[in-house]
């Protein structure tokens, strides 16, 4: 289906033959949660789910895009960067504003878009259109950008035109995913490390809650200033501690005191996280899932109990695998308050855990649970 679809419909779009054909893989986040922007460490993999883009270059300034699976299109030009009052196109339009404030020269373009990352599962479908178009536009103009450039201009495009505060992770992982692993980024330094994940007993499951509460985006903030307050305080006890990374869970502990209940628990759940995705990753090196699992579970009951960013329906999904012999680890994904839970399910089982836990969510929800299995994959590059 992907390509194919998409390279047809530009020839039936443009009457011509694309130039370039490319595919941006969507991502997960396997453990380091909240820790983006609180400088610790993430673990992210590029996922067998991408958007795939047809594009050609122009002798002007126009550029023609066409989002195949949503059927519209629009038009703008390079010299004229404005907002478009369709909210999909303003993530393309804001990787041509960021290229040209990088003060590469580019022309306009014919551009068909679309694929089969699903949409409002917290897989990262926004920055895989960020970094799959700032790649395309590197080989077509032949800019000659360093692949961390085009990381950090697809968050730009996010955070300047677009609007939204994210991290780098998403970008991140879309442009440095390696097949059968995953990538330890540093959040304050940008350094990285890929560890093996290679799973040939087991595989990775989506199980989709289909909610999203609204409280999401005001909550997020809220979670921003609490760890902000949190570590002024910390910070002022302990003179050395420039960052979470400078403070362990004794450190919180003594200086209990001197926070909020809330505010406590944030940085608890914090300095634990990034210890975790330091164990978690060490536990790779060994080849040992069943530890890593158990991360994952820790990860889960503290962003429910501690980080409180969960809801009903993911700690639902996560209980509903604490027994089942099938799961190496589960625990809610994303920023919260709805998305998908990951989990590591035996390939053997796995039809079986599917059955199961859709049948569960029904009848506790009256809902069908919609799930993904997914591999790590490469990341952006020439289809």
């Amino acid at each position: 289906m992907y390509p194919e679809n998409i390279i047809a419909k530009f020839q039936e779009q443009f009457s011509k033959e694309a130039s370039l054909v490319v595919r941006a893989p969507g991502r997960i986040n396997l453990i380091g949660e909240h820790t983006d922007y609180n400088d610790g460490f993430v673990l992210p993999a590029a996922i067998d789910k991408a958007i795939y883009f047809a594009i050609s270059p122009r002798e002007d300034e126009n550029c023609n895009v066409y989002a195949y699976d949503l059927k519209s299109s629009d038009t703008f030009s390079i010299s004229t960067i404005q907002k478009s009052d369709k909210s999909w196109a303003n993530y393309l339009i804001g990787v041509v504003d960021e290229l040209q404030k990088a003060g590469q020269k580019i022309k306009g373009f014919d551009l068909v878009f679309g694929g089969d990352i699903p949409l409002g599962a917290g897989v990262s479908s926004s920055a895989a259109v960020e970094t799959g178009l700032a790649f395309a536009l590197n080989q077509l103009y032949n800019l000659g950008l360093e692949t961390m450039q085009m990381v950090k201009i697809g968050k730009a495009a996010e955070n300047n035109f677009v609007g939204v505060n994210c991290g780098i992770m998403d970008q991140f992982a879309s442009m440095f995913g390696k097949k059968d692993a995953v990538i330890r980024l540093d959040c304050r330094s940008l350094e990285y490390q890929h560890f093996p994940l290679s799973l040939p007993n087991h595989t990775v499951i989506l199980c989709n809650s289909g909610v999203k509460h609204s409280l999401g985006d005001s909550e997020y903030n809220t979670r921003r200033l609490e760890c902000e307050e949190g570590l002024s305080i910390l910070s002022g006890i302990y003179p050395n501690v420039k960052s979470f990374r400078d403070l362990t869970l004794t450190m919180v502990e003594e200086a209990k005191t001197s926070l909020s209940e809330n505010v406590y628990k944030r940085c608890v759940y914090v300095v634990g996280e990034i210890d975790r995705v330091i164990v978690a990753c060490e536990a790779l090196e060994q080849n040992d899932l069943a530890t890593f699992g158990k991360k994952m579970y820790e990860t889960h009951d503290g962003l429910q109990h501690n980080y409180a960013v969960s809801c009903e329906e993911l700690d639902f999904l996560v209980d509903e695998t604490r027994e089942d012999d099938a799961v190496v680890g589960s625990r809610m994904m994303g920023g919260g308050f709805g998305g998908c839970s990951i989990n590591i399910v035996e390939k053997s089982k796995a039809e079986a855990f599917l059955l199961r836990i859709k049948k569960a969510y029904q009848a506790k929800y009256q809902k069908d649970l919609v799930t993904y299995t997914v591999a790590l994959t490469n990341g952006t590059e020439i289809v």
